[in-house]
């Protein structure tokens, strides 16, 4: 531990390249976020991310170069919501710089359990299908209302260290939100008629956007562990029962359990990431492929 703080002061004595004199710097732990900061923050904000596009926050340990970022940086933005690197790093990386304020993202977020489907057994109730896993899902940014609150939260911890530039940070926050508004108008409308509500994912990220559009997503995966070979026939079961033809993963994960389902319905894999960096694109991609297989 004496050895990595030393690293991080010597880190801090050097200047970051980019990093401009009127602007704040601002972290975020992962690229949607930055979206938030962003557009609210404008030409006014200089960013780093913690944990880059196509990285998992499930294993993901910061760099030299993150780390030198933080020394000069005013403001953290955390999701808050208990994704795996702030649980892990986030003391740590707070430790580099202990004037930088902190923003928690998911302030006034509404958390929802993940969810585990067992395997039925002939002996069980019915009730006992299903059990919860430990801990809330931290996929938080994955529901476009949690999203608005997010920037809502963002840009109060960008007013709070940058008083002088609020207005601007309301036109930034106002603006950012209605797109978000607009976007979810559009998802709702283009989910309407959908018969089926629900969709097979590999990794359990979607569960904010499934209960925000009265959705059910059928995850593979469960608290890190790839289904068995009970698990996967049953799943096989359901994706027939349900029409399902399309099996959602992430590339960030080994996704070789949804190409033996896709093949076994004669469905496909289509590759969709939580993390992408164009958070209102990306919305709107993977609103689209899931209206898609649901028709």
């Amino acid at each position: 531990m004496k050895k990595w703080v030393g690293m991080v002061v010597i880190l801090l004595a050097l200047a970051v390249p980019g990093f401009a004199a009127q602007q704040i710097g601002v972290v975020a732990t992962i690229a949607p976020l930055a979206e938030f900061v962003k557009e609210v923050g404008g030409e006014r904000v200089f960013l780093t991310i913690m944990v880059p596009p196509g990285a998992s926050p499930h294993t993901y340990e910061p760099t030299p170069g993150q780390l030198k970022a933080l020394g000069r940086a005013k403001l953290y933005v955390k999701v808050g919501s208990g994704i795996e690197f702030e649980r892990v790093w986030l003391d740590k990386v707070l430790a580099v710089n202990r004037t930088l304020s902190v923003c928690d993202a998911s302030r006034g977020v509404e958390l929802i359990a993940q969810t585990k489907h067992h395997h039925h057994h002939p002996n069980q109730q019915p009730q006992q299908k299903s059990s919860m896993v430990p801990g809330e899902d931290p996929h938080i940014w994955t529901s476009l209302a949690n999203a608005m609150t997010m920037t809502e939260n963002i840009r109060d911890g960008l007013i709070a260290i940058d008083p002088e530039n609020e207005a601007h940070y309301r036109a930034g926050a106002e603006a950012y939100i209605q797109k978000l508004r607009d976007l979810k108008s559009r998802i709702t409308k283009d989910l309407e008629t959908a018969q089926s509500r629900k969709f097979m994912v590999f990794h359990a990220a979607w569960g904010y956007f499934a209960r925000e559009f009265s959705l059910e997503q059928i995850a593979l995966e469960v608290g890190g562990k790839e289904p068995s070979a009970r698990d996967m026939a049953r799943l096989i079961r359901t994706a027939r029962e349900h029409q399902i033809s399309i099996v959602f993963a992430e590339p960030q994960f080994n996704a070789k359990s949804a190409q033996i389902i896709a093949k076994a319905i004669g469905g496909r894999v289509v590759l969709l990431d939580p993390l992408a960096e164009n958070y209102l694109d990306n919305m709107e991609t993977m609103a689209a492929a899931v209206a898609g297989s649901l028709k």
